[in-house]
């Protein structure tokens, strides 16, 4: 999910940050927790690079127009907007159902086969290849603009967004979702981090520490993920996002269960 849909709840609730540079530090972490475990996934063959390019397109642009949106709308529509994204993308990962065990064999069509997307990827027990088809591209395009906006508006690495749209648009296995959206997030919050920087938003002695967190913890997320069963993650990440949602929400409207904003 990358470290910034933790970020902005953590700092803006527990260390009374204000909205906008809890945003411009978790841009930062975003940065830094791609960067920290890209690698450990290309490893173990779980991410699909080519797809990551051609929806990166996408993203981008929605990241430059989320710039040009940011800074612009007050902090308690941020605040919304943010419980409402989490909410949408928990019923959309709590609706997807189970990863059948035997991929199925339908032909291969579409734009998926005409660039050339299709892949597989190894399974955790004994190795043996999990074929998997893209679907729906140009629907998963407008889902990668819409993360990519929201991503440089919220500071979430647009991973919470990202991740239901290739498990939900695309049918992509969960493992590959998530090591997919993680190649795509560096890039996609690099685009917006330099906004950010000329408008001051950033403070280093904040996005300092969340960066150096966030590459250890993305080290160690690695490990976990090649190792834990899709549907386990599946309900942490539901349970996750529905609970950091109520809180965020609660916010919206001025009130602090924990904490408090600046």
């Amino acid at each position: 999910m990358a470290g910034g849909i933790f970020v902005v709840p953590m700092l803006t609730m527990f260390c009374g940050v204000d909205i906008r540079q809890a945003i411009a530090a978790s841009i930062v972490s975003v940065i830094a927790c791609s960067c920290g475990s890209a690698a450990s996934y290309l490893r173990h063959r779980l991410t699909n690079i080519r797809l990551a390019i051609v929806l990166e397109l996408a993203t981008t642009f929605g990241a430059l127009t989320g710039v040009f949106l940011a800074g612009r709308l007050p902090a308690s529509f941020l605040f919304f907007l943010f419980a409402v994204i989490l909410l949408l993308s928990a019923q959309q990962m709590l609706a997807r159902r189970a990863e059948p065990e035997n991929p199925t064999t339908t032909a291969r069509t579409g734009w998926g086969t005409s660039l050339r997307l299709h892949s597989s990827y190894p399974a955790a027990v004994g190795g043996a290849e999990i074929p998997y088809s893209v679907e729906r591209l140009p629907i998963g395009m407008m889902l990668m603009y819409g993360a990519g906006l929201v991503s440089a508006l919220l500071g979430i690495g647009s991973g919470v967004l990202k991740i239901p749209a290739m498990d939900t648009a695309l049918r992509l296995p969960l493992k590959v979702s998530s090591a997919t959206s993680n190649f795509m997030i560096g890039a996609t919050a690099a685009a917006s981090a330099g906004a950010y920087l000329v408008r001051g938003d950033i403070v280093p002695a904040i996005a300092g520490p969340v960066a150096l967190g966030s590459v250890v913890g993305a080290a160690v997320g690695a490990r976990i993920l090649i190792a834990v069963s899709s549907e386990r993650i599946r309900l942490l990440f539901v349970g996750v996002l529905a609970l950091l949602a109520i809180q965020m929400l609660l916010d919206a409207f001025g009130i602090h269960l924990v904490g408090g904003r600046a």
